[in-house]
């Protein structure tokens, strides 16, 4: 046993000095500087790079064997000396464990390097500096391939009893400090990568094993530019699997954090990537990633002081070969009940990205999200756009997008049909089909003092105009760039409290042209139907509008707009053609021109009889008295009028209605800037019996009874018209010059020459007051 032991010793000694002899032989007899030619030849022999090794290379024998450079540069074949370097280091070192050695293996211990810097460019005519690295490298790949065979082949490739066998698992990797400049010429786009800090451990190709990386991102869009558009901190976590022969590498348990700041902002946008395997196939050029989870933190002037919270799941297959991804089960979630979920594929990824999918948003409220943005318009109904949701299959690319198939739920409402974009706002196309719409909920809230202010008292019609005078109705810039072409459908469709039925509506423009190429709806068991054009090329807008109004019920009309009962009824119709300029109502009031016949069927004054009222006047003007019943309302035989705007003001010379045995004409006018109005009308007896029975003396057919109204819109209707009085005394004067003329009759002259003075004693107060009545339930 003793002998052994000292055998045992013996041998552990003459081991002992043997290494320590080599150690000592190698020192002193072998310089490392003496390798610095091979390695330089062995570079440039396999990548054209020319090596420069500025610093020293050192040994290292305890604890582990290794050697370490410093300061290296690599050129291109075609870089001058003054060149930056295409890749340099401060330090590198490679050193191997001694244990394994003594078992006649080969295990690197650790691999360090220090300071990189990589400088990648790519120049005007879209060529990389690398590009003819990796070339040669391509074309050299068996040699390649023959060098790398002991690192990558696993322990004792070749076969061969007397060599060492080579295993691939490095305890240590680091990388520090590395900082890699990219310099895009043909894009005028420069991004950094800086404070690049890798860190493995128990590197091997055989087992999966920890890796962690953080680096600094800077983004400039512009070549020297200062302040980066976007300069983001990234750290990693993860496991990695590496499948060097058949190129399959896995990282599981992927955490990438980001801290993103845009445009030199002082708040970071966070976001945070998870997932639970990430499959780099580099020989088949794909990329999964299965179980994805995308964490956001945004910041915002408009967000508040409070980061907004959003969650994306995903999966994801990518195809690089063919610039292709599938994105599966998207998942996006969000506070104030925001869940949209769907799929997405993308083609094209590199030249010009596409995509096409489906999506499906829950129901859930704009308000919150548009409060966000601080984009809410005021709207007349605080729970508009509180029920909105969504289906719709998807396509688009980076300039537009298109959304047909879509199926909305608003608020009660549902539309279907076709949505496109360009995402700059200059084209917006539409084909939508609807069952109702209450537009008066999207309108602007009511101003109190509007419907009474010096406007018009109709409900809706005051909300409608109420504005600034200086506020702009329609985005005028945006107008001029804008190309559309949209069609709606709805069944219904409320706007001004009034509904409208079957209404379609079709809108084509482009060039600053923005024509409205049909309307049409029922409107109280009428239709209405429109076109026109806005040319938003000029300063003011230029408007035009043709519109067309068809056997409307006015009663119908008036009642809804409040007036109970209505004072006038029948079917109107309308048709004209106007003009105006500009972009506020103040503006397009006016500069309003054009024409506009107006014409009314079955026309009726409910609760009066204008009949009996002038039957009963020009009785008593006789000095008699009328016994017969009479029926309730005023039926006009007809009733039409045209007009002539000029510059906000509205004239008509031949108002024209007829009512049995009755007549009225007249003429008048209408400023629809400070809505003051003008009209002289005279009713005239046609020879014809009133109402089938009235005696008419045959002196008084052709005499006029002239009615003068005037006032202002909002004023006591009661106060505008009125019976002139000094008109009709004259009239009565001029019949009775006439009469003297040719017949020169005393009895008559002396009959009529009375008739003015008897005037006032026939009538009366209480037959002037009835007269006055009756005239103002005509016009009022």
């Amino acid at each position: 046993m003793k002998r052994i032991l000292r055998t045992l010793l013996a041998a552990i000694g003459v081991l002992g000095l043997v290494l320590v002899g080599a150690v000592v032989f190698i020192t002193t007899f072998f310089d490392p500087e003496d390798l610095k030619p091979r390695l330089v030849d062995v570079v440039r022999e396999h990548s054209g790079l020319e090596l420069e090794l500025d610093g020293p290379l050192s040994w290292s024998f305890y604890p582990r064997l290794g050697v370490g450079v410093e300061s290296a540069e690599a050129r291109l074949p075609e870089q001058v000396v003054d060149d930056a370097p295409f890749a340099a280091f401060d330090h590198a070192e490679v050193s191997l464990a001694m244990a394994p050695l003594l078992r006649g293996e080969i295990a690197i211990d650790g691999l360090t390097l220090e300071g990189v810097d990589l400088n990648l460019e790519r120049n005007a005519e879209g060529r990389g500096n690398w590009e003819a690295l990796i070339e040669r490298l391509r074309n050299r790949g068996e040699q390649a391939e023959a060098v790398l065979a002991p690192a990558s082949a696993g322990p004792n490739p070749r076969g061969d009893a007397s060599a060492l066998d080579v295993a691939l698992n490095i305890a240590s990797v680091q990388v520090r400090g590395g900082r890699i400049d990219y310099r895009d010429v043909q894009a005028g786009r420069e991004i950094t990568l800086s404070d690049v800090d890798i860190t493995g451990s128990n590197v091997n190709p055989d087992h999966p094993f920890p890796l962690s990386a953080s680096l600094d991102v800077a983004l400039r869009d512009g070549l020297g530019a200062e302040t980066p558009q976007l300069a983001s901190e990234l750290s990693l976590e993860t496991r990695v699997s590496l499948g060097l022969a058949e190129g399959r590498h896995v990282l599981q348990g992927l955490a990438l954090d980001t801290h993103t700041r845009l445009d030199g902002a002082d708040e970071a946008q966070r976001l945070e990537l998870a997932a639970d395997e990430l499959v780099l196939d580099l020989s088949g050029d794909r990329v999964r990633v299965n179980g994805g989870q995308l964490e956001a933190g945004l910041m915002g002037p408009r967000l508040g002081e409070q980061r907004l919270p959003l969650s994306l799941a995903f999966g994801l297959d990518a195809d690089l070969a063919a610039r292709s991804a599938r994105l599966s089960e998207l998942a996006l979630s969000g506070p104030d009940g925001l869940d949209l979920q769907g799929n997405l594929t993308l083609t094209e990824l590199v030249e010009a990205p596409a995509y096409e999918g489906q999506l499906s948003l829950a129901e859930l409220s704009l308000r919150p999200w548009l409060e966000r943005f601080d984009a809410l318009p005021d709207m007349a109904a605080d729970a508009a756009l509180s029920q909105v949701a969504l289906t719709s299959p998807i396509e688009g690319d980076l300039e537009r997008v298109t959304l047909d198939g879509l199926n909305l739920k608003l608020d009660g409402s549902t539309f279907n049909g076709r949505l496109g974009a360009n995402l700059d706002g200059t084209r917006l196309e539409a084909d939508l089909q609807g069952d109702r719409l209450n537009m008066d909920d999207y309108l602007p809230a009511a101003d109190p003092s509007a419907e009474t202010a010096g406007g018009p008292s109709l409900p809706g019609v005051g909300r409608a105009l109420a504005q600034d005078a200086r506020q702009a109705l329609l985005p005028a810039d945006w107008l001029a760039t804008l190309s559309l072409d949209a069609e709606l459908s709805l069944g219904e469709l409320i706007l001004m409290d009034q509904s409208f039925s079957d209404v379609s509506l079709t809108l084509a423009g482009n060039n600053g042209r923005q024509r409205l190429v049909n309307f049409a709806s029922g409107l109280h068991e009428g239709r209405l139907s429109a076109t026109g054009e806005l040319d938003a090329r000029e300063t003011p807008l230029r408007w035009q509008l043709s519109p067309r109004v068809e056997n409307l019920r006015l009663g119908s009309l008036l009642t809804s707009l409040g007036e109970e009962p209505a004072p006038l009824e029948g079917r109107l119709s309308a048709e004209g053609e106007l003009t105006t300029r500009g972009n506020s109502v103040p503006e397009l009031k006016r500069a309003l021109n054009g024409r506009l016949a107006t014409r009314l069927a079955e026309g009726r004054i409910p609760g009066v009889n204008v009949s009996q009222e002038l039957c009963t006047t020009t009785a008593r003007l006789e000095g008699e008295s009328t016994s017969r019943d009479w029926a309730p309302d005023t039926r006009f035989q007809r009733a039409e009028a045209s007009f002539r705007i000029r510059d906000g003001v509205a004239e008509s010379d031949d108002l024209n209605v007829a009512i049995p045995g009755i007549g009225l004409g007249g003429e008048g006018s209408f400023d629809l800037t400070s809505e003051r109005f003008a009209l002289r009308a005279n009713a005239r007896f046609t020879g014809e019996d009133v109402d089938a029975a009235c005696e008419v003396n045959r002196r008084l057919v052709d005499v006029p009874f002239p009615v003068r109204c005037e006032g202002q819109l909002g004023g006591d209707s009661g106060e505008w018209c009125r019976f002139d009085r000094d008109a009709f005394r004259s009239t009565l004067g001029d019949l009775l010059r006439e009469e003297v003329s040719q017949r020169a009759n005393d009895k008559l002259r002396e009959s009529l020459g009375n008739a003015v003075e008897k005037l006032d004693e026939r009538i009366g107060d209480d037959s002037r007051r009835e007269l006055r009545d009756a005239l103002d339930g005509l016009f009022n």
